[in-house]
């Protein structure tokens, strides 16, 4: 099989020429910065999610479905590929002979083919270089939210029983969420908090 990279190179399989044996795991540098931060508008580039679907198939079977979980639990929540990428993804990589698959139900079960286990050995490294930054942006992401947490938390006030900080910084939370997933909400929330507000101040 042969494909074309997005400079009009020829490619054999899935590494191009003049790219040796990096294959398409090339894209790892446009998939990140110098510093692990993802790129304007894009986590992985493409190359970096075929490396990194080979590397959770080659630890044991998986639908598309479970590799979306595992970068989503893999970066605490910032990211996770939507599935109109994940699965064309697995299916070029099963076009290539680097996967084969089962019927599951409605689900395909994925599994490395014995081209597929090799082509991820010569890329191995390049993989997990990709896993690691995807795990630092995770651990950032917990130690920002721990941060803001223990923010919260003195805003508070520090002689509030626990179980009230905790409903509070709850509240908080499920607040900000709301209005970031539709922020023309912002009114309607406040007008719940100001009927909460007045139900408090009766009891």
């Amino acid at each position: 099989m042969s494909i074309s990279d997005t400079n009009g190179r020829r490619c054999g399989g899935m590494g191009c020429q003049g790219g040796g044996r990096r294959g398409f795991g090339r894209g790892l540098g446009r998939g990140f910065g110098g510093d692990g931060e993802m790129m304007r508008g894009r986590m992985l580039a493409q190359g970096d999610l075929r490396l990194i679907a080979l590397a959770l198939i080659a630890e044991q079977p998986r639908h598309g479905y479970d590799i979306i979980k595992v970068l989503e639990e893999k970066t605490a929540g910032v990211y996770a590929p939507s599935p109109g990428v994940v699965y064309p993804t697995l299916t070029f990589l099963e076009d290539v002979g680097y996967l084969s698959s089962q019927q599951e139900g409605t689900k395909k079960l994925y599994v490395l083919t014995e081209e597929g286990r090799g082509h991820f050995a010569d890329n191995r490294a390049i993989a997990e270089a990709v896993l690691s930054r995807l795990a630092a942006l995770g651990e950032r992401a917990l130690r920002q939210r721990s941060d803001d947490q223990a923010e919260s938390r003195d805003e508070l006030g520090p002689g509030l029983p626990a179980l009230l900080r905790a409903a509070l910084l709850n509240l908080q939370q499920v607040a900000a969420q709301q209005l970031a997933r539709n922020p023309e909400a912002e009114a309607e929330l406040v007008a719940i908090l100001a009927r909460t507000a007045a139900e408090l101040r009766k009891a």
